[in-house]
Protein backbone atom coordinates (compact mmCIF):
# COMPACT_ATOMS: atom_id res chain seq x y z
CA UNK A 1 0.00 0.00 0.00
CA UNK A 2 2.85 2.74 0.78
CA UNK A 3 4.52 1.38 -2.50
CA UNK A 4 1.28 2.19 -4.09
CA UNK A 5 0.88 5.60 -2.80
CA UNK A 6 4.82 6.83 -3.38
CA UNK A 7 3.92 5.62 -7.39
CA UNK A 8 0.94 7.46 -7.12
CA UNK A 9 2.97 10.55 -5.87
CA UNK A 10 5.31 10.31 -7.79
CA UNK A 11 3.20 10.03 -11.37
CA UNK A 12 1.62 13.38 -9.69
CA UNK A 13 4.49 14.95 -9.66
CA UNK A 14 5.50 14.02 -13.15
CA UNK A 15 2.31 15.34 -14.54
CA UNK A 16 2.36 18.62 -12.64
CA UNK A 17 5.96 18.96 -13.60
CA UNK A 18 5.41 18.24 -17.71
CA UNK A 19 2.50 20.49 -17.04
CA UNK A 20 4.50 23.45 -15.94
CA UNK A 21 6.67 22.67 -18.84
CA UNK A 22 4.27 22.39 -21.16
CA UNK A 23 3.15 26.43 -19.92
CA UNK A 24 6.09 27.32 -19.98
CA UNK A 25 6.91 26.40 -23.45
CA UNK A 26 3.64 27.25 -24.79
CA UNK A 27 4.26 30.79 -23.66
CA UNK A 28 7.47 31.03 -25.19
CA UNK A 29 6.52 29.47 -28.82
CA UNK A 30 3.70 32.00 -28.77
CA UNK A 31 5.77 35.00 -27.68
CA UNK A 32 8.24 33.89 -30.53
CA UNK A 33 5.83 33.75 -33.35
CA UNK A 34 4.83 37.05 -32.17
CA UNK A 35 8.49 38.73 -31.81
CA UNK A 36 9.05 37.13 -35.56
CA UNK A 37 6.97 40.05 -36.38
CA UNK A 38 9.44 42.58 -35.41
CA UNK A 39 11.67 41.17 -37.67
CA UNK A 40 9.41 41.82 -40.83
CA UNK A 41 8.42 45.50 -39.06
CA UNK A 42 12.30 46.36 -38.78
CA UNK A 43 12.75 45.48 -42.81
CA UNK A 44 10.01 47.60 -43.82
CA UNK A 45 10.26 50.75 -41.26
CA UNK A 46 14.03 50.00 -42.51
CA UNK A 47 12.76 50.77 -46.26
CA UNK A 48 11.16 53.52 -45.42
CA UNK A 49 13.57 55.25 -43.80
CA UNK A 50 16.19 54.71 -46.71
CA UNK A 51 13.78 55.85 -48.94
CA UNK A 52 12.22 59.16 -47.22
CA UNK A 53 16.60 59.57 -46.50
CA UNK A 54 17.88 59.37 -49.82
CA UNK A 55 14.65 59.83 -52.21
CA UNK A 56 12.98 62.75 -50.31
CA UNK A 57 15.82 63.89 -48.33
CA UNK A 58 14.20 64.11 -45.25
CA UNK A 59 14.44 61.97 -42.25
CA UNK A 60 12.75 60.79 -38.84
CA UNK A 61 15.28 60.43 -35.89
CA UNK A 62 12.24 58.40 -34.02
CA UNK A 63 11.80 56.11 -36.93
CA UNK A 64 15.67 55.51 -36.21
CA UNK A 65 15.37 54.42 -33.12
CA UNK A 66 12.12 52.73 -33.22
CA UNK A 67 14.17 50.55 -35.70
CA UNK A 68 16.68 50.27 -32.37
CA UNK A 69 14.24 49.21 -30.18
CA UNK A 70 12.48 46.90 -32.26
CA UNK A 71 15.94 44.89 -32.87
CA UNK A 72 16.81 45.08 -29.20
CA UNK A 73 13.27 43.39 -28.39
CA UNK A 74 13.64 41.21 -30.69
CA UNK A 75 16.84 39.47 -30.02
CA UNK A 76 16.43 40.27 -25.83
CA UNK A 77 13.05 38.26 -25.45
CA UNK A 78 13.96 36.24 -28.65
CA UNK A 79 16.95 34.48 -26.20
CA UNK A 80 14.23 32.11 -24.91
CA UNK A 81 12.90 30.92 -27.87
CA UNK A 82 16.37 30.58 -29.54
CA UNK A 83 16.80 28.88 -26.23
CA UNK A 84 13.99 26.07 -26.46
CA UNK A 85 14.80 25.55 -30.14
CA UNK A 86 17.89 24.78 -29.63
CA UNK A 87 18.84 27.59 -31.61
CA UNK A 88 21.62 29.14 -29.29
CA UNK A 89 25.65 28.59 -29.43
CA UNK A 90 26.67 25.21 -28.32
CA UNK A 91 29.87 23.99 -28.21
CA UNK A 92 29.40 19.95 -28.87
CA UNK A 93 32.75 18.76 -29.40
CA UNK A 94 31.75 15.85 -27.06
CA UNK A 95 27.76 16.72 -26.34
CA UNK A 96 27.29 15.48 -30.09
CA UNK A 97 28.42 11.86 -28.91
CA UNK A 98 26.84 11.42 -25.86
CA UNK A 99 23.74 9.07 -24.83
CA UNK A 100 20.37 11.25 -24.57
CA UNK A 101 21.14 10.19 -20.43
CA UNK A 102 23.88 11.69 -20.72
CA UNK A 103 23.04 14.88 -22.88
CA UNK A 104 20.05 15.38 -20.16
CA UNK A 105 22.34 15.21 -17.21
CA UNK A 106 24.83 18.06 -19.09
CA UNK A 107 21.76 19.78 -19.73
CA UNK A 108 20.16 19.79 -16.63
CA UNK A 109 23.26 20.54 -14.25
CA UNK A 110 24.09 23.29 -17.06
CA UNK A 111 20.48 24.69 -16.55
CA UNK A 112 21.22 24.92 -12.50
CA UNK A 113 24.71 25.45 -12.56
CA UNK A 114 24.70 28.41 -15.17
CA UNK A 115 21.75 29.41 -16.90
CA UNK A 116 19.81 30.09 -13.76
CA UNK A 117 22.22 31.69 -11.92
CA UNK A 118 23.26 33.56 -14.89
CA UNK A 119 19.22 34.78 -15.42
CA UNK A 120 19.04 35.82 -11.91
CA UNK A 121 22.39 37.20 -11.59
CA UNK A 122 21.60 39.51 -14.93
CA UNK A 123 17.91 40.02 -13.44
CA UNK A 124 19.33 41.77 -9.86
CA UNK A 125 22.22 43.78 -11.63
CA UNK A 126 19.96 45.10 -14.21
CA UNK A 127 17.61 46.18 -11.46
CA UNK A 128 18.70 49.43 -10.36
CA UNK A 129 19.83 50.57 -13.60
CA UNK A 130 16.25 50.18 -15.17
CA UNK A 131 14.21 51.83 -11.67
CA UNK A 132 16.44 54.88 -11.70
CA UNK A 133 15.90 55.20 -15.65
CA UNK A 134 12.58 54.78 -14.60
CA UNK A 135 12.37 57.10 -11.86
CA UNK A 136 13.55 60.16 -14.07
CA UNK A 137 11.55 59.20 -17.00
CA UNK A 138 14.64 58.81 -19.52
CA UNK A 139 13.72 60.20 -22.65
CA UNK A 140 16.37 59.85 -25.75
CA UNK A 141 19.20 62.18 -25.67
CA UNK A 142 18.25 63.13 -29.82
CA UNK A 143 15.80 65.87 -30.63
CA UNK A 144 12.72 64.00 -31.61
CA UNK A 145 14.06 60.42 -30.29
CA UNK A 146 11.61 58.22 -28.35
CA UNK A 147 10.65 59.61 -25.18
CA UNK A 148 10.85 56.30 -23.61
CA UNK A 149 14.81 54.90 -23.06
CA UNK A 150 13.75 53.24 -19.87
CA UNK A 151 11.52 50.80 -21.86
CA UNK A 152 14.27 50.27 -23.93
CA UNK A 153 16.46 49.15 -20.95
CA UNK A 154 13.39 47.37 -19.09
CA UNK A 155 14.33 44.85 -21.70
CA UNK A 156 17.34 43.45 -19.71
CA UNK A 157 15.63 42.25 -16.49
CA UNK A 158 12.81 41.24 -18.84
CA UNK A 159 15.27 39.22 -21.13
CA UNK A 160 16.50 37.90 -18.14
CA UNK A 161 13.14 36.71 -16.42
CA UNK A 162 11.91 35.13 -19.75
CA UNK A 163 15.17 33.50 -20.25
CA UNK A 164 15.19 32.40 -16.49
CA UNK A 165 11.45 30.83 -17.23
CA UNK A 166 12.57 28.71 -20.48
CA UNK A 167 15.81 27.42 -18.42
CA UNK A 168 13.68 26.48 -15.83
CA UNK A 169 11.26 24.13 -18.70
CA UNK A 170 14.43 22.76 -19.92
CA UNK A 171 15.83 21.78 -16.78
CA UNK A 172 12.67 19.78 -16.01
CA UNK A 173 12.35 18.36 -19.24
CA UNK A 174 15.72 17.31 -18.91
CA UNK A 175 15.09 15.91 -15.46
CA UNK A 176 12.24 14.09 -16.46
CA UNK A 177 13.91 12.65 -19.08
CA UNK A 178 16.47 11.20 -16.59
CA UNK A 179 13.76 9.96 -14.13
CA UNK A 180 12.03 8.42 -17.10
CA UNK A 181 15.10 6.48 -18.45
CA UNK A 182 15.58 5.18 -15.01
CA UNK A 183 12.43 3.25 -14.72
Amino acid sequence: DTLRANNQKDLLAMTVLRSIVQYIDAFTDFSGRLLAWLALGMALLTTAIVILRYGFNTGSIFAQELVTYMHATLFMLGTAYALKHGAHVRVDIFYRNFSPRSKAWVNALGGVIFLMPLCVFIVGVSWNFVSESLAMRETSSELGGIAAVYVLKALIPAMGINLLAQGLAETLRNALVLVELEA
